[in-house]
């Protein structure tokens, strides 16, 4: 599973929240309106800064994504105002949990992150220990790689096929070298991302045809 965009809902309104309360406080007169919600989402938080203060120092911009990584750990509220569990999340997770299939989340946010972005939507059960992975790839110097977490995890584990699902062309793309299956999730309000998929839904219901 990919987190954001496919499991869960409404982060990129708390990014616009968090990214003006630093402009303020930094003493920026711009602010981030309502319609770069949907104008930027599914960008690197650094994007936003280059897309609004192009005139500023790309040194600038990431010490402003950095700011705004500290507010959203030290300050998670602001995530929880808007985050909600994509719908049917609950029900496909459960059901797949009393399946014999192992859950695996894959995410690029930051490490110390996940665990509060999974616990605000309730999902943590179905993610215990081993089997959440954040590649931490929304900064510079990523962890690593999605490709590289899901290749140690299948050469630590024997899994006869894997069923990749997410909202980018990364996640579907993970299905490839294993020959497994891919699904390509938007939220029905979005359009799909360019990328080939064996599935391309917006109703995660759809997964359960696996089970």
């Amino acid at each position: 599973w990919d987190f954001h965009g496919t499991l869960e809902q409404g982060t990129e309104r708390s990014v616009i929240d968090i990214s003006n309360t630093i402009l303020a406080e930094r003493g920026y007169d711009k602010r981030f309106a309502s319609v770069d919600v949907d104008r930027l989402y599914g960008l690197r938080w650094v994007k936003y800064f280059e897309d609004l203060l192009p005139d500023e120092s790309p040194e600038r911009h990431r010490e402003l994504e950095l700011a705004c990584f500290k507010m959203s750990s030290e300050n998670f509220e602001m995530v929880q105002r808007h985050i909600q569990p994509a719908p049917y999340a609950h029900q496909v997770l459960q059901a797949i949990a009393q399946s014999p299939h192992d859950q695996i989340v894959i995410s690029n946010t930051q490490p110390r992150s996940l665990p509060n972005f999974l616990d605000a939507v309730d999902m943590t059960q179905y993610f215990p220990e081993g089997y959440v992975f954040a590649a931490g790839n929304h900064v510079d110097a990523p962890c690593q790689s999605k490709e590289k977490i899901l290749e140690g995890i299948m050469a630590s584990r024997k899994y006869d096929r894997i069923i990749a699902i997410g909202d980018s062309p990364q996640d579907v793309n993970l299905a490839k070298p294993y020959n497994g299956t891919s699904y390509l999730y938007a939220h029905p309000w979005r359009e799909f991302k360019e990328v080939e998929a064996d599935f391309k839904i917006t109703d995660l219901r759809e997964v359960l045809r696996e089970l």
